[in-house]
């Protein structure tokens, strides 16, 4: 039985690959079409997933799609009739996009299968998210929460799974939506909304949150059933325009950032708005504890990947340890819906557990080289290139590392990185000015094998997908400076040897070097661009920016 499944509706469209069970293959659109975020159909996405396996149209059973197109209409058009004169940008997004959308999912499945034709299936958005994630989380039994902008209609869903037996708690609705809440914080601090959120998340810790957070946490509240209500007078969200700041907003925390410098109003907002988010999620958490009796919390949906929000819920709940999928965005939702039609629909029995990010494309080296030679570059052929990394990196290079299957979602894993030594203070500034070109204040995260990262870290559980912030330990602080947060945190990656061998070795080799098995981890690209997916992308980068050294493969090369 072979599934393909899709996001195409919303941001981050992916599609992936799914045979009798097991995950094939999972790409993102925006990695072959360079649009950072992209809303395009995932063309090159299923395009690729069929490359890489050999897998045919004729081949497909069933497509997958995170929508349901039909589910809550009549709520959106109750809803436009309350706007009024309002309601006109909302139509356009709500149905005319929307009918677009599937019109084009129509025309797409109908040229892909002119014939015989697999069997269509469009799942609940917040169901691809969270069930779908409970299904590849190595869990029979988890309480659910999954939290976005907006899906169909719901903005955050609450329940628990039971072997195949689902509850639904509670479901909040739009406009009562959490991740719209933490976007206008976003726009306020003169970032990009529903794109820039991790941005929000770094600033925080420069703020005071005392000094909004009265006043923040009146925009926003959590019930008693776990539901999400948002004082929309301070909004303009509720439109479906481009603006999520109404003026009480403004007149209640300042004016917002545009293109000047960080006020420290912007940093307190930040910090405020971060808080809320956390007290929110946890009061949440605490509807769950009363509710479920499940000893294992599964998180999905784009607020999923506030890591902060994570590391609070791992540490103030009773839940063990929580699963959050490496793209617990939308571009996950095309695994999600996958496995919630193969589970959950179908009933299959078996399960997956998605512990391995690296379900990407591949490039081996007799590929590799011959694109460096195509491109007339000097490099040599390491015959131990994780000790030759090791000792670059030792030296201060800052290098660009491209190993391997591409990783899911939005974090760079050990893949498709750039990495340093973390014990130079100089580093951070110095990654974030000459290689990364973006804001000065934004922290980098570290690398660390799963057999010593409780050395360096306070965290009980592993954090594979770097998903989990926490504190660094005090007398490592000074020792890990460019890791090291202001508040003295990091979005830790947990490596193992089974799950990626090569990067575990990179980063023991280093410790063999430095003392301290731990690396900083970038993702592989400059600021507004998507991660690296093939090798003339990586070569195109290391040229563009203050890279020392390329790796791919087995291959160095040097500038």
């Amino acid at each position: 039985m072979i599934i393909l499944g899709i996001n195409h509706f919303f941001h981050d469209t992916s599609a992936c690959l799914v045979k009798d069970g097991e995950l094939l293959v999972a790409v993102e659109e925006e990695r072959f079409s360079r649009d950072k975020h992209t809303w395009s159909f995932p063309t090159r996405a299923i395009a690729q997933c069929f490359a890489a396996t050999g897998i045919r149209p004729s081949d497909i059973d069933h497509v997958a799609v995170s929508i349901n197109p039909t589910k809550d209409l009549g709520k959106k058009i109750l809803y436009a009739a309350k706007l009024g004169t309002k309601s006109l940008p909302f139509i356009k997004h709500e149905f005319f996009r929307a009918r677009a959308k599937q019109k084009q999912l129509r025309q797409w499945f109908n040229a892909t299968w002119p014939d015989k034709k697999p069997q269509l299936h469009l799942i609940d958005h917040h169901l691809a998210h969270v069930v779908g994630s409970f299904y590849v989380s190595p869990y029979d039994h988890a309480a659910l929460l999954s939290m976005d902008g907006s899906g169909e209609w719901s903005t955050t869903y609450l329940g628990e799974m039971k072997g195949n037996e689902l509850t639904c708690f509670s479901e909040s609705l739009f406009p009562n939506s959490l991740g719209s809440f933490y976007e206008a914080a976003t726009q306020f601090c003169g970032f990009r909304p529903n794109y820039d959120e991790g941005k929000t998340m770094g600033l925080a810790p420069f703020g005071d949150p005392d000094v909004f957070t009265e006043a923040m946490s009146k925009l926003v509240s959590v019930d008693d059933e776990g539901k999400v209500h948002v004082d929309l007078s301070y909004f303009a969200f509720q439109n479906a325009g481009h603006n999520r700041l109404g003026q009480r907003y403004i007149d209640t925390f300042g004016e917002p950032r545009t293109d000047g410098p960080i006020q420290k109003h912007h940093e307190d907002v930040a910090a405020a708005a971060q808080r809320v988010l956390e007290d929110c999620a946890l009061k949440m958490c605490r509807v769950l504890e009363e509710k479920s009796s499940a000893e294992h919390l599964v998180i999905a949906g784009g607020v999923g990947l506030n890591s902060v929000m994570n590391g609070r819920i791992l540490r103030e709940t009773r839940f063990k340890d929580i699963y959050v999928m490496p793209a617990a965005g939308d571009n996950g939702t095309s695994i999600g819906a996958a496995y919630y039609v193969y589970n959950h629909v179908l009933g299959e029995p078996a399960r997956f557990h998605h512990d391995n990010p690296y379900v990407g494309t591949e490039y081996r080296n007799d590929a590799l080289e011959a694109v460096l030679k195509n491109c007339k570059l000097n490099y040599r052929r390491s015959t131990d290139v994780c000790r030759d990394t090791a000792e670059l990196l030792r030296q201060g290079n800052i290098i660009g590392w491209f190993q391997g299957r591409m990783e899911i979602g939005p974090r760079a894993l050990g893949n498709r990185s750039i990495l340093a030594d973390p014990t130079q203070t100089a580093m951070k500034d110095k990654i974030n000015a000459e290689v990364k070109h973006r804001e000065a204040y934004r922290p980098f995260a570290p690398s660390a094998i799963t057999e010593q990262y409780r050395d360096y870290f306070d965290l009980d559980v592993e954090a594979p997908f770097m998903l989990k912030v926490c504190p660094v330990r005090k007398e490592y602080q000074p020792k890990l400076p460019a890791i090291t947060h202001v508040d003295g945190s990091a979005r830790l990656q947990t490596v193992r040897a089974d799950t990626n061998p090569r990067y575990h070795r990179l980063i023991t080799e280093f410790g063999k070097l430095s003392g301290i098995p731990v690396l900083l981890n970038t993702s592989f690209n400059i600021m507004g661009e998507p991660v690296v997916e093939s090798p003339l992308q990586a070569i195109r980068c290391f040229f563009s920016n203050g890279l020392d050294v390329l790796v791919m493969g087995d291959f160095i090369v040097s500038k």
